[in-house]
């Protein structure tokens, strides 16, 4: 079975939205679409004004609508959809585990509306294991031109991250951008006039030891600029800040096998919550 991009839809916008940033990646993947609804618990106060069948009935017309709306705007594409008879977690995980890519709406902090959001979109990303895209409406939703951003952990290197961040930029035609944030001691920016300061000895071994773990990715993928930045503060911030004019942001996320619950790491929640454009989140071990 060919694998497609998986979407997730809810019939809000930042849904429709990643329904057509996945359109524009699939194009690039040479592959197509499928749509899924999964069905959300309707609370018992809530039953006597809404149906189960109106319920599905709004389903049914909100991802055709949507389906039908990326074959008109991409004449060829493959979009195939599916109601899914299971709650949003596990038949969203089950769907991406079955596909290539799953692509889910995010808001800005603070919105409740909507099961991409929140506790149920953070728990399925942090539960996959494929990567899964997050694209708010209006950010970047038609995969803009620009290098992919990339985050990196020198003393952990994940050969998974670094290799979808190399992909995704020859797709592109574009370059990777390599971002290594060095957390120092709070006393080494305290100043000469307390202790030396030693961010700017600091700085050059950390690049080249980026340098020599770019090595092989350069030689697989010899059409792909890589541009390392080496920068002292916090990996959250200095992601969200150098992908302000990037096409995609991507952020590793560290498989949990655990039955209670999944997280998916306090840097990828902070990139995810405040980064101007789509954000991947890739499992690694």
């Amino acid at each position: 079975m060919t694998r497609s991009i998986v979407v997730g839809l809810d019939g809000t916008e930042q849904a429709n939205a990643a329904a057509e940033w996945a359109a524009e990646e699939a194009l690039l993947h040479g592959t197509g679409v499928h749509l899924v609804h999964a069905k959300e618990p309707v609370p018992e106060a809530v039953l006597s004004f809404v149906t189960r069948e109106s319920e599905e009935t709004w389903a049914e017309e909100m991802v055709a609508r949507v389906a039908g709306s990326l074959r008109e705007r991409h004449p060829g594409l493959s979009v195939t959809t599916r109601l899914l008879s299971t709650s949003p977690v596990p038949g969203l995980v089950a769907a991406a585990q079955e596909n290539e890519l799953l692509v889910l709406g995010s808001r800005a902090l603070g919105s409740v509306a909507g099961y991409l959001v929140g506790s149920v979109g953070l728990t399925v990303a942090g539960a996959v294991e494929r990567p899964v895209v997050l694209v708010r409406a209006g950010t970047g939703a038609t995969a803009p031109q620009g290098p992919v951003v990339v985050g990196t952990d020198m003393r952990q290197p994940a050969d998974d991250v670094l290799g979808f961040a190399f992909e995704e930029a020859a797709r592109r035609h574009s370059h990777v951008h390599v971002v290594y944030a060095e957390q120092l001691p709070l006393f080494a920016g305290l100043g000469p006039a307390m202790v030396p300061d030693i961010r700017a000895a600091v700085a050059p071994e950390i690049r080249r030891s980026l340098d020599e773990l770019l090595a092989p990715w350069r030689a697989k993928y010899p059409d792909v600029e890589a541009a390392p930045r080496v920068v002292v503060g916090s990996p959250g911030v200095e992601l969200v800040e150098a992908a302000r004019d990037a096409a995609l942001v991507v952020v590793g996320r560290r498989k949990r096998h655990s039955t209670l619950s999944a997280h998916i790491g306090s840097v990828a929640h902070a990139v995810l919550h405040h980064s101007p454009v789509p954000v991947a989140l890739v499992p690694h071990d």
